[in-house]
């Protein structure tokens, strides 16, 4: 009498969920690997969306063509050396700050009395943005900063006057304070009083102060600190004494201050 096979042996049974694992994680990275362009485009997408908000080039919602159309015509991104504060001329688009940043060739450590803003490293090479008009002459630029809050890394744009100083606009593009509290950087109406405050001093010293509580009517280097959100505050303050200082674009800006940004 020939052999019964038993089909439900241990054997098949773990031959098959072998070979369905296998199926699923042959579908899970190809979905990975199909998306991951998708996603890297909507990151740039989003990024070119701030970037054109805080210079005031986004009047309302844009399609993601016109958002592309208008960054390529009025947004020069360049690189600057922070140390020297000049303009390079490497391509931006081979620049990947994270990258430098894990690289001690290519990025400096902060001890603590250089480190207001807890980051703890810096890229020795950053990315801006000039914004130009219609004739293509430079009307402001951007400046990306960032620095610790309560609960988490802050990150910033702040668009500056060609004099170096002047805040044009400020938006809070990624960061995790509490909701209704330190959330409340990115509420536009406390954006809106740093536009027209003095970020530097006349010595181009890093002066811009988050009060508490409420600023004096009048004070260019002074805006009103979040209701409650002290730590939040704080946090913006040392963000802005960081980047706008030595360690930071304070080398640049000078040299913005000297008029060598109608040179690039």
């Amino acid at each position: 009498m020939a052999e019964i096979k038993n089909n439900d042996s241990i054997g098949k049974t773990l031959t098959v969920v072998l070979v369905l694992c296998l199926v699923c994680s042959i579908v899970v990275a190809g979905s990975a690997v199909g998306l991951k362009s998708r996603q890297q485009e909507q990151r740039a997408l989003d990024k070119q969306r701030n970037i054109l908000s805080v210079a005031g080039l986004m009047p309302g919602e844009m399609s993601p063509e016109d958002v592309a159309q208008t960054f390529a015509s009025r947004i020069t991104p360049r690189l600057v050396d922070l140390a020297s504060g000049d303009l390079l001329d490497h391509d931006p688009a081979s620049y990947n700050q994270a990258q430098a940043l894990k690289d001690p060739q290519r990025s400096t450590e902060l001890d603590v009395s250089q480190d207001p803003a807890g980051i703890k490293r810096r890229s020795n090479t950053a990315e801006i943005y000039l914004v130009r008009d219609e004739h293509q002459r430079v009307q402001q630029m951007i400046l990306p900063v960032y620095g610790n809050g309560l609960w988490s890394m802050m990150y910033a744009f702040v668009a500056l006057d060609t004099d170096g100083r002047t805040v044009k606009g400020i938006t809070y593009y990624d960061q995790g304070e509490t909701p209704g509290l330190g959330g409340e950087i990115e509420n536009p109406a406390w954006r809106a009083q740093f536009i027209g405050k003095k970020v530097l001093d006349d010595k181009g010293q890093p002066a811009l102060k988050v009060m508490k509580g409420a600023a004096r009517p009048g004070d260019e280097y002074a805006v009103d600190g979040l209701s409650g959100a002290t730590l939040t505050s704080n946090g913006v303050q040392h963000s802005f004494t960081f980047w706008m200082g030595e360690m930071g674009f304070g080398p640049f800006l000078k040299k913005v201050r000297e008029g060598e940004l109608n040179n690039g």
